[in-house]
C-alpha cells in the first residue's frame, strides 16, 4: 500500500462510466485538485505529483488512471459536461437562447470556472487529447440545448429544417470570442445581444439546411 495514499479505488477508464463508492471519491478528489491546479498555474503548470498530493491519492494511482496532464484535463471536461446545468425550456426560442447566453456568460465570468476554461482552451491549442476532450464537451452541451430550437421549429418560430446545432453555436460564439480571443469583459448586455442576434438569424432562415 502506498504510504501517502488516503483514498483507494478499483480500476476504471476515466469518463467511460460514472464510478461509485471509493472509485467515485478518488475521481472527485483528483478532478477537484486538477481544477484548483489549473486555476493556480494553468495547463503547463499542471503536475501529476502535486495533484496526487493535493487529492490525497497515491502518485501511482494518478499516473496509472490518468497518465498525463492531458488525461486529467480530458476527464475533467467529461465530468464538467456530466455536471452541466440542464437546458432551459421557457416556452419560447427567445427565452431559451437568452438562458443559454446567460449561462455561458455566468460560467466564463465565474471566479473559479473562468480560469479553468482559459486553461483548457489554452491546453487544447497545443495538445490533441485536450482538443478532442474540449470538442466532446461542447458537442455534449450543443446536443443538450439543440432541442430548444427543434421545439421552436415545431411551434413555427423558425423555419422547418433549421440547423439546431448551428443556432446554439451562434449564441456562444461571440461570448467565447470576447473571453478567449479579444479578452474583453463580458457584460449582461453581451449575452442579451448574442441571444437576440441568434434568434433573429434563425427566424430569417439563415440557419436552414440547404
Amino acid at each position: 500500500m502506498e504510504q501517502n495514499s488516503r483514498l483507494e479505488a478499483a480500476s476504471f477508464t476515466p469518463g467511460s462510466v460514472r464510478p461509485g463508492g471509493r472509485t467515485a471519491k478518488v475521481r472527485t478528489a483528483v478532478l477537484e485538485a486538477t481544477r484548483a491546479a489549473l486555476v493556480e498555474a494553468g495547463f503547463h503548470g499542471l503536475n501529476l505529483d502535486r495533484v496526487a498530493a493535493h487529492a490525497g491519492v497515491g502518485k501511482t494511482t494518478v499516473y496509472r488512471r490518468w497518465g498525463s496532464a492531458a488525461g486529467l484535463v480530458a476527464d475533467l471536461l467529461r465530468d464538467m459536461a456530466e455536471q452541466s446545468v440542464p437546458a432551459a425550456d421557457t416556452g419560447s426560442l427567445e427565452g431559451d437562447l437568452l438562458a443559454n447566453a446567460r449561462l455561458v456568460r455566468e460560467t466564463l465570468t465565474d471566479p473559479r470556472m473562468g480560469p479553468v476554461f482559459q486553461a483548457v482552451i489554452a491546453a487544447a491549442a497545443c495538445d490533441e487529447e485536450c482538443a478532442s476532450a474540449l470538442n466532446g464537451f461542447y458537442a455534449t452541451r450543443i446536443r443538450e440545448w439543440a432541442p430548444c430550437v427543434e421545439r421552436a421549429a415545431g411551434r413555427g418560430e423558425v423555419p422547418a429544417g433549421t440547423d439546431a446545432a448551428e443556432v446554439i453555436r451562434s449564441v456562444s460564439a461571440p461570448l467565447y470570442y470576447r473571453f478567449a480571443v479579444s479578452r474583453e469583459a463580458l457584460a449582461e448586455a453581451d449575452a442579451v445581444r448574442a441571444a437576440a442576434v441568434a434568434v433573429s438569424a434563425a427566424r430569417s432562415g439563415l440557419f436552414t439546411r440547404n
